[in-house]
């Protein structure tokens, strides 16, 4: 029973959970993070999510068990290597489906509809979309964006259209890195060909990938900057809120802006990685590559103290 469980957990992959943490995106940016109702409402947004994605990993792993098995490493999951059987695979997928809708049910009309129109797609992709060729990389993208607009439905708050336009880009940037590290990957092992493993990877030569991870590599930095500069500031910061000289002094702060350098690092540490054959799975890289994740925590301290702390 143990090892059923063990496998079922792993299938359900909960370190891609953190694609998830997208939700909190705008209590956080809207200095709404400490208003227990919109906290509670983004975390059982996320709760559903987690569910609803699990709910397809399984599906997908379902379908791909015999393209995995040719996998590289795709090989030892837990249904391609015959540790959990097609049964409890689907049994499980089903109760995670069910569980993910009625959360999201509780949590409105609005989350409810981006709700179902996720796992939609989630299952769309699995079933079709992955086989067709920048298509493939459009639905990981509208995955990524749903996120964050299922963050605003949940709490009736929202972010900037820079803001909007950044994480549309960095999603773009992330789905065309995860292909372009596939097909490093895929290349250095001898006797693996693309079509064994991902049919899609056939339509995508080197010097394509390398030009739409330049181009969205760039629009991140460039939508984010200008999101930086051009935000409204936000009032209520503990730090200085009874100052009003400091307010005074400062009527155009752009403090946000010292986020900046961090979102560079990034952008360029996570390209080094994707052309090392590394970024297959984004969440993977977050949570294993320590300059990247120490990044992320510096980028996000940053962002909590200009927004809670200076305010603006």
């Amino acid at each position: 029973m143990a090892k059923i469980l063990l496998a079922i957990i792993k299938t359900a992959r909960p370190r891609q959970w953190v694609k998830n943490f997208a939700l909190f995106t705008t209590v956080l940016f809207t200095g709404q993070l400490f208003n227990p109702k919109l906290f509670n409402a983004s975390f059982l947004g996320f709760v559903a999510f987690c569910f609803l994605s699990s709910s397809n990993y399984i599906f997908n792993d379902l379908l791909d068990a015999p393209r995995d098995r040719k996998h590289p490493f795709k090989k030892f999951r837990p249904i391609a290597s015959g540790k959990l059987s097609a049964g409890v695979a689907i049994l499980v997928s089903i109760a995670f489906l069910l569980a993910g809708l009625a959360i999201s049910y509780q949590l409105g009309q609005s989350f409810f509809i981006l709700a179902s129109a996720f796992i939609f797609l989630q299952y769309a992709y699995t079933l079709v979309l992955k086989h067709i060729n920048v298509i493939d990389i459009l639905a990981i993208t509208t995955a990524y964006f749903l996120r964050v607009y299922a963050g605003e439905a949940a709490t009736g708050y929202h972010i900037s259209v820079w803001l909007a336009l950044a994480a549309l880009s960095l999603a773009l940037f992330l789905a065309i890195g995860k292909r372009r590290s596939e097909l490093t990957l895929i290349q250095s092992y001898q006797g693996v060909v693309p079509r064994d493993t991902r049919a899609t990877l056939l339509h995508y030569s080197e010097k394509l990938l390398d030009t739409y991870t330049a181009m969205f590599a760039n629009s991140t930095f460039i939508t984010y900057a200008f999101y930086t500069f051009l935000e409204r500031p936000i009032t209520r910061g503990f730090f200085f809120r009874n100052y009003n000289e400091f307010v005074a002094e400062f009527p155009d702060r752009k403090w946000m802006m010292a986020t900046i350098p961090f979102v560079l690092y990034g952008i360029m540490r996570y390209m080094q990685l994707i052309y090392e054959g590394k970024g297959e799975s984004p969440e993977k890289i977050l949570m294993s590559d320590w300059p990247l994740l120490t990044t992320i925590i510096l980028w996000v301290a940053t962002v909590f103290i200009v927004v809670y702390g200076i305010g603006g």
